[in-house]
């Protein structure tokens, strides 16, 4: 009787460490079940975060309306060339570590009359292209920045004697001519510059003429008119050679407008790295404004 009892003593005994050892997977289970709920949770929300974020539209800009420049030494017609600068052979263009950003060429010329003097002329012409930024701004914009300091440059040029400004219409988007006249020793030159802007191109074009040697000074106003005949050519050569002008300067009608459209609408351009640092170093954008001269 008494081993009867010990038996069902062992035999309830076993039966709960039995029960207590198959509660064990069950609880882990559920805690594994529970853990691995929340890790998904976790992960869709970083999934949906993710997926706001790609959402949200990156910065833009508006594309630059110019992605290239004539060549500055066929910018002009030959008339007119003949026209401003007549005993020049042929114009030396400036150096540029990017043509398509950067472009210029210069003329000068020596009518020699003996011992009745010598008659001067000094023509350049000078182009800057800008890119859109999205830091900076479009490329319009900043160019019509440097068109304004280009026009300040030229109003506040050393030695200048009577200078006056005048809007210059039918030339591009805007257009100032500024002209004064510069007293050296070889005679009185007369300076005529002319600073035009073009969608997202800014051109700077400086002409100055004097009487060497006892010759009579040249008229302000011929040498103005013919300035302005020139840098409407350059404009207009400029959207020319982006699909969007007229005709090539030597067979566009002499003073025509520029058929370039109505100015770009801000904000500017993804300016390129260059242009971003183009008002930086804009001063050495275009030749020095000072005349040549020739003994």
């Amino acid at each position: 009787m008494q081993r009867r009892v010990e038996r069902d003593q062992r035999a309830k005994r076993l039966n709960r460490v039995l029960v207590c050892a198959a509660a064990v997977p069950v609880m882990l289970v559920a805690a594994g079940c529970s853990s691995d709920s929340g890790s998904g949770d976790s992960t869709d929300k970083a999934a949906k975060a993710a997926a706001s974020a790609s959402s949200s539209p990156s910065p833009t800009v508006q594309a630059a309306a110019y992605d290239k420049l004539p060549e500055p030494c066929k910018a002009l017609s030959k008339k007119t060339l003949k026209d401003l600068v007549p005993k020049s052979k042929s114009g030396k263009e400036g150096k540029s570590d990017d043509i398509s950003t950067r472009a210029g060429c210069s003329w000068d010329s020596l009518d020699n009359n003996g011992v009745k003097g010598s008659q001067f002329r000094w023509l350049n012409v000078s182009m800057l292209r800008f890119e859109s930024d999205v830091t900076r701004g479009p490329a319009d914009k900043l160019a019509q920045e440097y068109y304004e300091k280009q026009v300040q440059e030229a109003q506040a040029a050393e030695g200048a004697k009577g200078v006056k400004s005048e809007p210059v219409a039918g030339t591009g988007d805007q257009a100032t001519a500024v002209h004064y006249d510069l007293k050296k020793k070889e005679g009185t030159f007369k300076q005529q510059t002319i600073v035009a802007r073009v969608e997202n191109v800014v051109v700077t074009l400086d002409y100055n003429g004097a009487g060497l040697a006892g010759d009579k000074t040249p008229d302000e106003g011929d040498l103005l008119k013919d300035a302005k005949k020139a840098v409407k050519e350059a404009v207009e050569a400029v959207s020319t050679a982006n699909g969007k002008g007229g005709g090539t300067a030597d067979n566009a009608p002499s003073g025509a407008a520029s058929e370039s459209s109505k100015p770009s609408k801000s904000p500017s351009k993804s300016a390129s790295e260059e242009a971003s640092d183009e008002s930086s170093k804009d001063a050495s954008a275009s030749p020095s404004k000072k005349p040549a001269s020739k003994s």
